[in-house]
């Protein structure tokens, strides 16, 4: 017999309190710098009293690490396998746009990086795990590329690469923060980035695959 039982409309009530409330200290972490936000700030926002917001997140770095949970959600896409030198290439590509826009939306955690890690061990075990994931998957890509014959390196040049890759998109928008870029970002911000970070993968290319990068190129040079 189908369950027919009413949903809970307390636990949807709240669920979608604490939706509020992240996304609220969500917006006012990107806007202000996670440092320079109260838990009291973000219930004043929001118009609750600090105990209604306390009553669903116990302080602040729970709010953090909540965020950071649907920062590596939305982080881990899987490209998937690609077969051939054109197609990896579009899914490198679009594999690295894609971490940016997601570091971009959650640009908080990256602008007060070193300190959060420091005093959070949760969340240094959540970020080292999932550069190790994006690691993999880069180098990945790179190997789909070696056994098409779209690029010449070693395991080790591999290995290395990645590791480069992930250094350059981690810290891509703290840069442009200090050359003064705005405090927004457009697609073709995002797609500059992952030029500059493809600009590491072009010198080990060959034949088409790097025919194919210099298209894929061209929108953000010119």
């Amino acid at each position: 017999m189908p369950n027919t039982r009413a949903p809970d409309g307390n636990a949807i009530r709240t669920q979608r309190t604490r939706e509020r409330i992240l996304a609220e200290s969500l917006r006012l972490f990107n806007a202000r710098g996670e440092p320079n936000v109260t838990t009291g700030q973000v219930a004043s926002a929001l118009r609750m009293s600090p105990g209604n917001l306390y009553y669903h997140f116990r302080n602040k770095d729970q709010i953090v690490e909540h965020l950071f949970e649907a920062f590596e959600a939305r982080i881990g896409v899987d490209p998937g396998e690609a077969f051939d030198g054109p197609a990896a290439m579009e899914d490198l590509w679009l594999y690295l746009h894609l971490m940016l826009e997601a570091i971009w939306d959650y640009r908080f955690l990256y602008r007060n990086l070193d300190d959060l890690l420091a005093r959070n061990r949760r969340l240094r075990t959540g970020f080292n795990r999932m550069i190790d994931a994006k690691t993999g998957t880069v180098a990945a890509l790179c190997e789909a590329l070696v056994r098409s014959r779209s690029m010449r390196a070693s395991p080790e040049e591999i290995r290395a690469l990645a590791r480069n890759v992930l250094v350059v998109s981690t810290y891509w928008l703290n840069f442009q923060a200090l050359r003064g870029v705005r405090d927004d970002v457009s697609p073709r911000d995002l797609g500059l980035g992952a030029y500059q970070v493809m600009a590491l993968v072009s010198p080990y290319l060959v034949g088409e695959a790097r025919a194919h990068l210099d298209r894929l190129s061209r929108d953000y040079l010119e």
